[in-house]
């Protein structure tokens, strides 16, 4: 298989927000390590996942969480994340080098009578994403297997409702990273409050 020719490695880099339990938040401000979440229905496959420059939406999630009694106490952590060798699904590249690893992953499935997970929940948001996180997982896996690991996983999501009616902005799009490699995340703080405005 043809891993990606045109890796993006990135000198840059960006803040991301984790929404998680304030228990969670203490600890992590406190010195320890993000844990990775490894679910099989997480959008990128294994890492810790941050919101790119999305507070809101972090803040978000983890009321959702609340609400399904996932988490007590929401909370925010902010974090230094250095993208490093990104597989970057901003990126029409990445995309064709993901389908075509799709097409053998697939492959192996059916010549083993195995069914292919699939992502549930309403488009285009689909809240688990079995099928993406086992296709992501089983490329970066076998990719890293031939020497080219990636850092991080980026890729943009439309997800909610529309903000207004026929408008193609829809209320919750994002960006989301996945850190596969703990060391790019070169620190973490406390988010100020802010306020919204009326």
């Amino acid at each position: 298989m043809r891993w990606c020719a045109l890796a993006m490695q990135y000198a840059r880099m960006v803040v991301g927000y984790h929404g998680c339990d304030a228990a969670v938040a203490a600890r992590v401000l406190a010195g320890e390590p993000f844990q990775e979440s490894a679910n099989d229905y997480d959008w990128l496959g294994r890492g810790v996942y941050v919101w790119e420059y999305g507070p809101d939406r972090a803040l978000r999630f983890a009321r959702e969480q609340q609400q399904r009694g996932k988490l007590q106490t929401p909370a925010l952590v902010g974090a230094l994340v250095q993208l490093g060798t990104c597989f970057d699904l901003m990126d029409t590249h990445f995309m064709s080098d993901l389908a075509d690893g799709y097409r053998v992953w697939a492959e192996i499935h059916r010549a083993r009578g195995n069914p292919l997970p699939k992502n549930t929940g309403r488009p285009p948001g689909y809240k688990l994403r079995r099928l993406d996180c086992a296709v992501l997982n089983w490329y970066l896996d076998r990719a890293a297997e031939d020497g080219k690991a990636y850092d991080t996983v980026r890729c943009g999501f439309l997800e909610g409702e529309p903000v207004y009616p026929g408008s193609g902005i829809l209320r919750e799009t994002h960006v989301q990273i996945a850190v596969r490699n703990p060391d790019c995340i070169l620190g973490v703080f406390r988010p100020a409050p802010t306020r919204r405005r009326p």
